[in-house]
């Protein structure tokens, strides 16, 4: 999450929000919409299996749209897939991203 988080400071300029969210999203004061967000992209990645139409019944309650929740889907993957290369492959973080 380190270099994750920093891109996010970046963005955001909000450090509370940064380091609330890496300790404990579910504990950080974000709206019930990012909140059901996150929770289905933290199972989507840790038990993907898992993930069932009531999970994308979830979001749409949570607002979101069928084209935002693929959105929310493809983001998730495409993390998981990258990351998972990376370690793979022993890629070290470039400089910028260890800030």
């Amino acid at each position: 999450m380190r270099h994750h988080g920093a891109g996010l400071r970046r963005l955001t300029r909000n450090d509370k929000l940064v380091d609330d969210l890496t300790a404990d999203y579910r504990q950080a004061e974000i709206s019930s919409a990012d909140r059901a967000m996150l929770d289905y992209a933290v199972k989507l990645t840790r038990e993907p299996a898992s993930i069932t139409a009531s999970a994308v019944e979830r979001l749409r309650h949570a607002g979101f749209s069928d084209a935002a929740i693929l959105d929310i889907c493809q983001v998730t993957a495409y993390y998981a897939f990258v990351n998972r290369l990376a370690e793979g492959l022993g890629v070290e973080l470039e400089a910028y991203w260890n800030e």
